[in-house]
C-alpha cells in the first residue's frame, strides 16, 4: 500500500478537524438567515438521470494483507486486536441528489475483507470535517481510510461516503447540510450493495452505523432514516463517536465559555458560513461577517483545493479577530434567525431507536464537549430509548477519543453480530 506520510501533528489534525464541524457550523447561521433554503440556482437542462443509489463506477484503490492493515493502524496508535483479515478498497461513483433534490453524483469508499463469510454485514462509517477534497475517504491514500480498514478487517463490508463535493464529486461541498449528508450516505449504502455483489461478496440486510465528530451527528440522522424502512435495510446498532448533537444546549455555550478551543471555532465557523451562504442568504458581502483582511480570502480557502495547514495559517486564532462585532454577539447570544437555524440543525437524537445505541465521548474533548453526548442520551431517553455514554476518561481529547473508541466499537459490533 502507498500511504501518505503524515507527521504526528497532521495525523492528530485529521481526527480533530471533524469535531466542532457540525457544532460550530450548523450552529452559527447568521442574523439574516431564514430556516428554509434560498432559491435554488438555475437548474441544468432536464436529462434522464439514474435512480438514487445507482452505481455508475468502481475503481480499485488498495489491496492490503493482514500485516499491512496492522502496520497502517499503528501509524495512529489504533489497537489492532480486532484485525482478522486483509482488505480491498474501491472507490464507488453513484447517483444521488444535491441539497435541492436535483440529480448529481457522489463518490465513496467501499472496503471488503479478504476472508470471512461469503455474505457480509455492512458498516456505514461517516467521516468528520474535510475541507481538502482529496482527504475524503476515497481520496488519496492515508489516514482518511484507516477507520474503514479497521472495521473491514474484522469481517464486515464498510461503506464510507465522501458526501457531496468531496472525493470525486462535482462542485463545492455543502458543508454542514445534514440533509444532503444523509441522502449521500443512504445512497452510498445502495451503491455498496450493488458493488459488493458484482465483486462476489453479496451483503445481508444488516447495517451497523458509526461515525466520528461531524460524522457522529450524521450517523445519528442516518440511523433515523434507515429505521424508517425505506431502504430495505435492518439497523442493527448505532455507535457514533464525539458528535455535536446538542447545538443550542451544549456546543454554543461551549464556544462562549471556552470549552471549545478558539482555533477550532475559527476553522469550522469559517467553513460553515461560507458554505451555507450558497444555500441560505447569510450575507451579500463577506465583509458583513468577517473582519479585514480575512473577508477577502475566506471564501476561496474552502473551495476544496486548499489543505488544512494553509487554511489554518491564513485564518486568525480567535473568533474576535475573525468576526465583526455584530456576528461575535450572535455567537454569544443566539436569537432570531440564528436561533432558528440552530434549532433546525438540532434534533438528531430526538427519536426512538429500536436498535441499541452507544455514544462514545471524551471528557477532555475541546472540539465537541462531552456534554453533547450526555444531552443526546437524555434526549433519546425522553423518547423512550436507552443509550449508554462511553466516557473515555479525563485525558481523552477529541483525537484520543476516536483512537480509543473505534476498536471498542468493532468489538461491540462483534458481540451483536453473534446474537
Amino acid at each position: 500500500m502507498t500511504t501518505t506520510t503524515r507527521t504526528p501533528h497532521t495525523r492528530k489534525a485529521w481526527l480533530r478537524r471533524g469535531a466542532a464541524a457540525v457544532a460550530l457550523a450548523a450552529v452559527l447561521g447568521g442574523t439574516a438567515a431564514p430556516a428554509a433554503l434560498a432559491a435554488a440556482p438555475p437548474a441544468a437542462p432536464a436529462t434522464h438521470a439514474p435512480a438514487r443509489g445507482t452505481l455508475t463506477g468502481i475503481t480499485r484503490l488498495d489491496t492490503l494483507g493482514r500485516a499491512q492493515v496492522v502496520d497502517a493502524l499503528g501509524t495512529l496508535g489504533i489497537d489492532p486486536g480486532t484485525v482478522r483479515y486483509g482488505v480491498t478498497a474501491h472507490r464507488l461513483t453513484y447517483a444521488t441528489v444535491d441539497p435541492y433534490g436535483r440529480p448529481t453524483t457522489a463518490t465513496g469508499l467501499l472496503v471488503l475483507p479478504r476472508g470471512g463469510p461469503h455474505r457480509l454485514d455492512l458498516v456505514s462509517d461517516t467521516h468528520g470535517t474535510v475541507a481538502y477534497r482529496d482527504d475524503a475517504p476515497s481520496g488519496g491514500a492515508g489516514s482518511n481510510r484507516l477507520l474503514p480498514y479497521l472495521h473491514a478487517s474484522a469481517g464486515r463490508a464498510v461503506a464510507a461516503p465522501d458526501y457531496l463535493g468531496l472525493g470525486g464529486g462535482p462542485g463545492r461541498h455543502p458543508y454542514m447540510d445534514t440533509a444532503s449528508a444523509v441522502t449521500a450516505s443512504a445512497d452510498m449504502l445502495r451503491a455498496a450493495r450493488t458493488a459488493a455483489a458484482r465483486l462476489g461478496r453479496p451483503l445481508t440486510r444488516d447495517v451497523y452505523v458509526t461515525g466520528f465528530s461531524q460524522g457522529g451527528q450524521v450517523a445519528m440522522a442516518l440511523g433515523r432514516e434507515l429505521q424508517h424502512g425505506r431502504h430495505g435495510l435492518r439497523l442493527r446498532a448505532l455507535a457514533p463517536i464525539a458528535g455535536p448533537y446538542d447545538l443550542l444546549g451544549s456546543e454554543i455555550p461551549g464556544i462562549a465559555d471556552g470549552r471549545v478551543a478558539p482555533r477550532s471555532a475559527v476553522y469550522y465557523l469559517s467553513y460553515f458560513l461560507t458554505a451555507q451562504n450558497r444555500l441560505h442568504p447569510l450575507y451579500e458581502d463577506p465583509a458583513e461577517v468577517f473582519r479585514a483582511p480575512y473577508a477577502r480570502s475566506v471564501e476561496g480557502l474552502f473551495d476544496g483545493s486548499h489543505q488544512d495547514a494553509e487554511i489554518v495559517t491564513t485564518l486568525p486564532g480567535t473568533l474576535r479577530e475573525l468576526l465583526t462585532p455584530e456576528w461575535a454577539e450572535n455567537v454569544l447570544a443566539p436569537g432570531g434567525a440564528l436561533r432558528t437555524a440552530l434549532a433546525t440543525n438540532d434534533g438528531s437524537c430526538a427519536w426512538r431507536p429500536t436498535a441499541p445505541v452507544r455514544l462514545y465521548a471524551g471528557a477532555a474533548d475541546t472540539d465537541v464537549p462531552i456534554a453533547n453526548s450526555r444531552a443526546c442520551a437524555a434526549d433519546l431517553a425522553r423518547h423512550g430509548a436507552r443509550a449508554r455514554v462511553v466516557d473515555q476518561g479525563p485525558d481523552a481529547d477529541h483525537f484520543g477519543t476516536a483512537i480509543r473508541s473505534a476498536p471498542q466499537v468493532v468489538r461491540w459490533f462483534d458481540t451483536l453480530a453473534r446474537r
